[in-house]
Order: structure tokens, then sequence, then C-alpha cells
């Protein structure tokens, strides 16, 4: 097996496993006929910071929950193949960041779902690239707006029942941690072109530096070699 083959497979390891989890939490609901909705971040209210940890895993319904799925998966995949080495790190500041922000500044309501978590993914992969020049995370982010059709829409207070704070705190976070871990990530690929380029500014400065004749003058001390100088 190749590396990229390899590194494919292993980025599809904690995608699955959170997707599993976010699906037998409904299922469980079904089956035990429960709500888990007051298990939501319910903003400013202490019952309510419980919803930082367990909002993200609960859904309204099926068709919420399929429509959270696939962008979830895709932009995870993306995550943890293109930012192996940090994408726990990131998918956790982003999960904990965009609800700790919705608590403090969301309406009086409870919100749930992964919305949050799939916007803070996407915005950072495409920030990111874009910071990068990396058109391939910046790919994965359109494809995603694609699949996920109103999801610049989500952004604004136009559905009375879409948690649009969520969406925005989730997108927010996911541009802070794009800036701050602008160091980390891929490389942007450089042609060959590039370095011939490169290459021909090293000759010019090779050239000019042979052209250049330096001289130095010592200056001693005694009068009689100060006159000889001048």
């Amino acid at each position: 097996m190749n590396i990229e083959k390899k590194r494919f497979i292993l980025s599809l390891i904690f995608p699955l496993f959170f997707i599993s989890i976010i699906w037998i939490v409904k299922i469980a609901e079904l089956v035990f006929d429960v709500d888990l909705g007051f298990l939501g971040i319910f903003p400013l209210r202490i019952s309510g910071l419980p919803g930082i940890i367990f909002a993200p895993f609960i859904h309204a319904n099926f068709k919420h929950l399929f429509a959270n799925t696939i962008p979830l998966f895709i932009l995870g995949i993306g995550l943890f193949y293109f930012y192996n080495k940090i994408a726990y790190k990131v998918f956790f500041l982003i999960f904990l960041f965009s609800n700790i922000w919705l608590w403090f500044g969301g309406r009086e309501a409870y919100h749930i779902g992964a919305s949050g978590l799939i916007y803070g993914l996407a915005f950072f992969l495409f920030v990111s690239g874009m910071i990068r020049k990396n058109a391939n995370l910046m790919a994965i982010s359109l494809l995603v707006v694609f699949l996920y059709g109103s999801m610049i829409w989500g952004l604004f207070p136009l559905k009375p029942k879409v948690s649009w704070e969520g969406h925005l705190f989730g997108a927010l976070s996911g541009v802070v941690l794009a800036i701050y871990y602008r160091d980390k990530g891929p490389k942007r690929k450089i042609y060959s072109w590039e370095l011939e380029e490169e290459d021909d500014d090293d000759d010019d400065i090779n050239d000019i530096d042979n052209n250049i004749d330096l001289n130095y003058f010592y200056k001693e001390n005694s009068e009689e070699n100060k006159n000889a100088n001048e």
C-alpha cells in the first residue's frame, strides 16, 4: 500500500467514528422514544452548559441528521488528510470555540446539531487554502457549499428555527484557527517554471557579485601612515 492511499484510509477513521456516534444517538432516541433536545445549548443558562459538549450529537430529525452527515464526512476527510498533524486540535477547538461562543451569544432557545462544526471546518479549509494558495483545500469547501446549498444564507437570521448564530460562530472559529495555524499544513506545490525563475535570479545575483571589486583600507594610528593614506 502506497503512502497516499494509507493516508487517505486513515483520514476516514475519525470522521466515520464521529458520524457513527451522532447516528447512534438519533436511533437511540427513536428506539427508546425520548427527546434529547434538552441537552442542547441554551445560552446564558447554567442548565444549558452541558450542551457545549452534547449539542453537536443531537438532531431534530433524520432529515436534519442526513443533511449534516455528508458535509461533515467530506470536510472531516479533508481536514484529516491535509492536516493530519493538527487535525484533532483543529476539530476539537472548532467544536469548543463555536459552542462556547454560542452559549454566550445565541438567542434564548435550545441549539442542537453539528452544523456549527460543519461551518467551522468549511471556513477553516477554505481560508487556510487561500492563505496557503492551495486549490485542493478551497475546492473541498466549495464542493461542500455546492452540496450544502443554503450554507452561505445560513449565516444570516432568515429562518426563525435555524440557529444562524451557531453557523456564524462556527465560521468565525474556523477563520480564527486558519489564521492561527497559517504555518501548518500542506505546502503549496512549486512548479518547474518557478524553480527556473529562481535559478535565473540566483545567477543574476552571482553575476553582480562577480563584477563588484571590493577594496578594504586598513588605517594605522601613526601620523606617518596617516599622511601616506591621505
